[in-house]
């Protein structure tokens, strides 16, 4: 799965967030900012265990309209998206449990999802 730990300079459009079709964290936050330093590592731990969800690192700030599109207020936030719709958002996640409840939420609602059309 495609991670990308160092924010791109090529930011990725709305557009292109939304017609991502495989489970995707998108992660707002600055290279500056002292929460997202901190909750780094956490959350470098907890998507090591997740290689089949996708990870889009985002400079945010002024002017960046991505972030503004999503109402990012503060960093780090993470969004947990599927098609383009948020299942889940954390903001400054401080601890292993509430990453790992956001990542059941979206693993449920893409594996459910597959699961139900497969028997459908």
């Amino acid at each position: 799965m495609n991670t990308s730990s160092i924010p791109s300079a090529n930011e990725p459009s709305r557009i292109e967030i939304d017609a991502l079709e495989e489970p995707t964290i998108v992660e707002f936050g600055t290279s500056w900012c002292g929460y997202c330093r901190a909750a780094a590592p956490l959350i470098a731990e907890v998507l090591a265990s997740h290689p089949r969800i996708r990870h889009i690192k985002v400079e945010d700030g002024p002017g960046r309209l991505l972030g503004r599109s999503f109402r990012v207020k503060l960093w780090p936030t993470l969004l947990f998206m599927h098609r383009g719709q948020e299942v889940a958002r954390l903001v400054r996640p401080a601890d292993r449990r509430e990453m790992e409840r956001a990542l059941a939420q979206l693993s449920a609602t893409v594996w459910g999802l597959a699961a139900s059309k497969r028997d459908a």
